[in-house]
């Protein structure tokens, strides 16, 4: 007899199209402020001032996901949060402390960073940006219970209004002075009325307090879940210290630009990462029904994902030269090997979230250690004799990890059904790079298109996606 808390699948679905609405919403209208911010911030700074920035907010980006310890995770699946604040100000409590020593950190190894990449003017700007990582990092708390409590419609539009504001105040700046400190200013602005937002419309007021049995749990917790997550971000420092050291700065800005451009276009793998750990989580328990999440879902990913990705590997070229400016048009080649990498993770995207869920934290971590080991192994190599195309060689290269994570959720879960995902994943992922191979790769469109069980998988999920647009 089913529990009266259990979701139903229809009804799980229903809610995670929900969920996944609200931040659909979002990433289409970010996707605007994201395409109309960048043509002239881009068009006006140029790779190499790009590329500084870049370099800096990896670097940043990663210490901050050091700093923040897996407290966020943490705070988000605790059973007792809503009923116990001591846990959310436990929270706040370990984060100051990991936010002091993130500082400390990270300017004791600037330093070394800074002769290591030869990066002309990198060192200022790395100052600056650092200096923020308490906003970064103390934020995470009121943001833990708005994702706790689904509330999505909120996080969009708190995150709309900080993307938003970054391009408000640096466009301005690129117009007048064309440099670097134009994205540095509007970063700082952004992350700072973030920080304000969110404790704002999350009501939380923080205050400090200790036991040592909750610093226990959350540090012992943070530790399982981030060391996989540290490891799996060593791939964001690839291009500052690898193609920075041996490609140069506007090498940085090409690879840094592709990066961006699938992000935005592959928001829907975003979307689920972050519903997936709260909709997961009521499942666990159900190995069949929990199997078949997963294979549903990565169906829904890979279709979600590789159209947009196609799309702009198509028209791409036209859109860098006649609006970014024709400086830009060297980032379509490593644009084909970035969007391939995200489509394929987007077939193995909720691999993880299923370990995560079922506290296998370091089956997780073992995958990420093997897709560092050859992403960064071949970086090394590659992009040293052959220039900024290596670091696409390389991500090909890193794909052969997936196996390790499969294997792992296969042990636990039992056999999911690929072929469709695998098929469309497959028929997309060559079509990426017509650019090089010809007409022929789009032949793949055709394959995905007409292969049996494509359009009535299309018709389930665009009733889903409506019967969520009309409840939302």
């Amino acid at each position: 007899m089913r529990q009266p808390n259990e979701q139903t699948p229809a009804s799980l679905r229903t809610l995670i199209f929900r969920g996944g609405w609200y931040l659909a919403i979002r990433q289409a209208f970010g996707l605007l402020i994201g395409i109309l911010g960048p043509i002239y911030l881009l068009r006006e700074i140029g790779p190499s001032n790009y590329g500084l920035y870049a370099a800096a907010l990896s670097v940043l980006t990663y210490i901050q996901l050091v700093s923040q310890w897996g407290v966020e995770i943490y705070l988000m699946r605790h059973p007792e949060s809503e009923d116990c604040p001591e846990v959310y100000h436990q929270g706040f409590t370990v984060l100051i402390t990991l936010a002091a020593m993130g500082i400390g950190i990270s300017f004791a190894i600037l330093p070394l960073l800074n002769r290591w990449m030869k990066l002309s003017g990198f060192y200022p700007v790395a100052v600056l940006m650092f200096l923020s990582l308490p906003l970064l990092t103390l934020r995470q708390v009121p943001l833990a219970r708005l994702e706790r409590a689904l509330d999505y419609k909120r996080i969009a539009l708190i995150e709309l209004s900080g993307q938003a504001c970054f391009y408000i105040v640096s466009l301005p700046l690129a117009f007048r002075h064309r440099n670097v400190w134009a994205p540095v200013t509007g970063w700082w602005c952004q992350q700072a009325l973030l920080f304000g937002l969110l404790f704002v419309i999350a009501r939380y007021r923080p205050s400090l307090h200790f036991s040592l049995r909750l610093t226990k749990q959350i540090l012992g917790y943070g530790l399982g879940y981030s060391a996989s997550v540290w490891i799996w971000n060593l791939r964001t420092l690839v291009n500052p210290l690898i193609v920075g050291r041996y490609a140069g700065s506007a090498a940085v800005g090409f690879v840094a630009l592709a990066i961006r451009i699938v992000e935005v276009l592959s928001f829907a793998r975003s979307a689920a990462w972050r519903i997936s750990i709260a909709a997961l989580a009521r499942l666990q328990y159900d190995m069949a029904r929990l199997r078949r999440a997963i294979s549903e879902g990565m169906r829904l990913q890979v279709l979600a994902v590789g159209p947009p990705l196609v799309l702009f590997s198509l028209v791409g070229p036209l859109i860098l030269r006649q609006i970014f400016g024709p400086q830009w048009v060297p980032t379509m080649i490593v644009y084909p090997f970035v969007a391939l990498s995200y489509l394929t993770n987007s077939v193995f995207n909720l691999h993880s979230s299923t370990l995560y869920v079922l506290e296998k934290n370091w089956h997780v971590t073992l995958f990420h250690l093997g897709h560092i080991v050859l992403f960064v192994g071949s970086s090394l190599f590659l992009v040293h004799y052959v220039g900024m195309v290596g670091y696409g060689f390389a991500e090909v290269a890193a794909l052969a990890s997936y196996f390790i994570i499969d294997h792992s959720v296969r042990r636990m879960v039992g056999v999911m059904s690929y072929r469709l995902a695998g098929i469309w994943a497959a028929c997309l992922g060559l079509a990426l790079f017509q650019g090089t191979l010809g007409k022929f790769a789009l032949s793949g469109l055709i394959v995905a298109a007409l292969w049996p069980g494509t359009w009535g998988q299309v018709k389930t999920y665009s009733r889903s996606a409506w019967s969520a647009i009309r409840n939302a």
